[in-house]
């Protein structure tokens, strides 16, 4: 399983930064590349079992997620367990840290296979670069939300 790490400091306590990963519906709020993250029906609102669908943007793309590991303001693990991009598995993890100066730490964690055999294999070192590229995106506008409210909405494509 291939894997990308990424971290971000959030001036803010972990309780807050917590509050904004633990709204498991609301990623939408702070998530640049989504514009909608209702839970699934009959899903718990967060905690394991949890589940929500993310829809992208473009109209076209959704991913499916369930929580599987859950620890409050420690720990949130989640499985995309349906989705129309190429990976076959998707595990992401997300490690929350309170650090001594009041501000928090949150690291964020993808191991996936990619679909398609020795051809997926073959993008990996691509697909690599580009869940780096949007995790610290993701994760730099969640700072900018626990730290100054701001809200992205993106459009969806028409």
């Amino acid at each position: 399983m291939a894997e990308v790490v990424v971290t971000q400091v959030v001036n803010a306590p972990l309780a807050d930064l917590w509050h904004s990963w633990d709204n498991y519906d609301e990623i939408y709020r702070f998530n640049p590349v989504i514009n909608q993250s209702p839970l699934l029906p009959g899903s718990a609102q967060t905690g394991i079992g949890a589940e929500r669908i993310c829809k992208h943007v473009d109209g076209k793309t959704y991913l499916k997620e369930r929580i599987i590991g859950y620890q409050p303001q420690e720990l949130i693990v989640v499985d995309i367990f349906d989705a129309n991009i190429p990976l076959k598995k998707a595990i992401v993890t997300l490690d929350f840290k309170a650090m001594k100066d009041g501000s928090s730490r949150v690291t964020m964690r993808i191991g996936f296979t990619p679909k398609f055999g020795p051809l997926g294999w073959f993008m990996t070192p691509l697909i690599k670069s580009q869940f780096r590229k949007g995790l610290t995106e993701l994760l730099s506008a969640n700072a900018t939300f626990v730290e100054k409210g701001v809200e992205t909405h993106p459009k969806a494509a028409a």
